[in-house]
């Protein structure tokens, strides 16, 4: 039996609030009282701290929880109600700002388009991020990555065929094919330990701003939905099709900063790995899913347009900030061997 590296695997504790709605829901989680109502809900702002950070307190409940928090409040009458308003006023604020969306074929041909100069945060790690900046982004993407193809498996019961199948086989190698210390969560929390960062589960929510939450909130709402299934669909290919090229360039940036062979490691699975990926979630995820429900077309484009921008928005975010030389996150790090903010 391979012996694994301990990690600290205890409920996270829940995050500090941003607002009224997520103060009110902490509140409710930590100690009861009352929660948000439609009309506050209605006058947050769609992609704002509060209300992101609010969804993410609800969707936690059914990942890994928080510390001190029944279990049983994962199916809380009064909390899913409330997520019901978030997440109405989250979607109705996506479908408008991606209403002029390219249809499927487009989008996944978009996709595959690698700029000639590139501005996202790969290429600014690739050409010149430091230590700092490394350590940064994999704090911010550890919300999500440390439960790696979770949000994904929601979908499988939904799928038929073809599409159930090749969803299946991708995830499969996501979670280590059997092999615990090869799922990419594991090799996610090694790459983590590797830039001097706390690898625990959910260990830097607070830090992360909204632009993240989103990102991350995004999954997981087109996840527990049966009715968004092609939706999720769309964003599980823009993560596969994208993956490889960015990883390749996050790659090179750890090699040349010296960040460990563990966190190469991580990033250079993907680029082997999501490069086959991309080539059956298009084919056959995709392609099974339309084939048996061609009525969920739109569906499948509206995931990627809302992928696509929500990705950009976190992008923008991060490197505006890094290119004025200072932190993407709501905190700094501690410092480690890297100079930064």
């Amino acid at each position: 039996m391979t012996l694994l590296p301990t990690v600290v695997t205890a409920p996270p504790q829940v995050p500090e609030a941003r607002g009224e709605i997520s103060r009110m829901v902490r509140d409710r989680l930590l100690e009861g009282g009352r929660l948000p109502l439609e009309a506050e809900i209605a006058r947050s702002s769609p992609y704002g701290e509060d209300l992101q950070l609010a969804l993410h307190l609800c969707y936690e409940l059914h990942y890994q929880g928080f510390a001190g928090v029944p279990d049983t409040l994962e199916w809380d009458p009064g909390l899913l109600r409330v997520r019901a308003l978030m997440e109405h006023r989250f979607e109705s604020a996506l479908r408008h700002d991606c209403r002029e969306r390219a249809g499927v074929d487009e989008a996944l041909a978009a996709l595959l388009l690698e700029p000639v100069e590139g501005t996202g945060v790969s290429h600014f790690l690739a050409s010149s991020g430091e230590p700092w900046h490394l350590r940064e982004y994999v704090a911010l993407r550890s919300v999500h990555q440390l439960r790696e193809a979770d949000p994904h498996l929601w979908v499988i019961p939904r799928l038929r065929g073809r599409a159930k199948a090749a969803m299946v086989a991708v995830e499969y190698d996501e979670y280590g094919c059997g092999r615990p210390e090869r799922m990419h969560s594991r090799l996610y929390a090694e790459l983590m330990a590797d830039l001097g960062l706390d690898p625990s589960y959910g260990r830097h929510v607070d830090v992360a701003g909204a632009e993240l939450l989103a990102a991350s909130n995004l999954m997981t709402m087109f996840g527990l939905h049966r009715r968004l299934r092609g939706a999720l669909v769309g964003h599980f290919a823009v993560v596969e099709t994208t993956s490889s090229p960015a990883a390749a360039r996050i790659a090179a940036a750890l090699r040349r900063t010296g960040a460990g062979p563990a966190a190469e490691r991580y990033y250079e699975e993907h680029v082997e790995a999501d490069a086959v990926h991309e080539q059956v979630v298009r084919r056959e995820v995709v392609g099974g899913l339309l084939e048996d429900e061609p009525d969920l077309a739109d569906d499948v484009a509206f995931g990627i347009a809302a992928t696509s921008l929500l990705e950009d928005r976190l992008g923008g975010r991060v490197v505006d900030a890094w290119s004025r030389g200072e932190s993407a996150l709501r905190a700094p790090l501690p410092q480690s061997s890297g100079n930064g903010p």
